[in-house]
């Protein structure tokens, strides 16, 4: 456990249990830079030792790069793209350039991503892990999202934890984003005031 940080990694204990019951889960930390979010989700990968773990950080100097941190979430598992179907498969390989094309259909990227992770989830629980969403260009922020929205129905038991700033934890089963009806944590660290 993290000192001092109890109620946090409580939470993110929880949502682990959660996901190895089957359930999908999506959980927002956010904070100021340095209060800790990403060794909040070193925890969480270290508590799932079991789970397969994607990662992805935003970095500032790729968000002008459309779908660089998609890249880095999917880039190992970018061997079962022969299992998607073609208008996804040849978006999602134009995205990563891995093919010819104009840009993709950002709708079939979206689907293609939550078709490659819903492949890497069959055998056992997935984690994905985004770190410094802020800095996540946007073609990666929208297909994210759009996979995130969909966890419940399409893949049962995956877990999406994402840090972005803000002084709070935040949490819900399907996938949406932090709302003002969603479970709130204040981060022991955060100053929110």
């Amino acid at each position: 456990m993290l000192r001092g940080r109890g109620v946090e990694c409580g939470v993110l204990d929880g949502l682990v249990a959660e996901v190895r019951a089957g359930r999908s889960r999506v959980l927002v930390v956010g904070g100021e830079p340095g209060i800790g979010k990403t060794a909040l989700l070193g925890y969480a990968a270290d508590v799932a030792q079991d789970f397969r773990v994607a990662r992805a950080g935003g970095v500032e100097s790729e968000m002008e790069l459309p779908f660089a941190a998609l890249h880095q979430l999917c880039g190992r598992m970018l061997g079962r793209l022969g299992g998607l179907p073609g208008p996804q498969r040849d978006a999602l390989g134009v995205a990563f350039g891995l093919g010819a094309g104009s840009a993709p259909d950002r709708f079939l990227v979206g689907l293609a991503v939550l078709g490659l992770l819903s492949e890497a989830a069959a055998g056992r629980p997935l984690l994905c892990l985004v770190d410094d969403a802020q800095w996540l260009d946007q073609a990666s922020a929208q297909a994210l999202a759009f996979v995130a929205r969909r966890l419940e129905t399409r893949m049962p038991g995956r877990c999406w934890p994402r840090c972005c700033p803000g002084g709070w934890m935040s949490g819900s089963g399907t996938g949406s984003s932090p709302s003002p009806a969603a479970t709130r944590w204040p981060c022991s660290s955060c100053r929110t005031g």
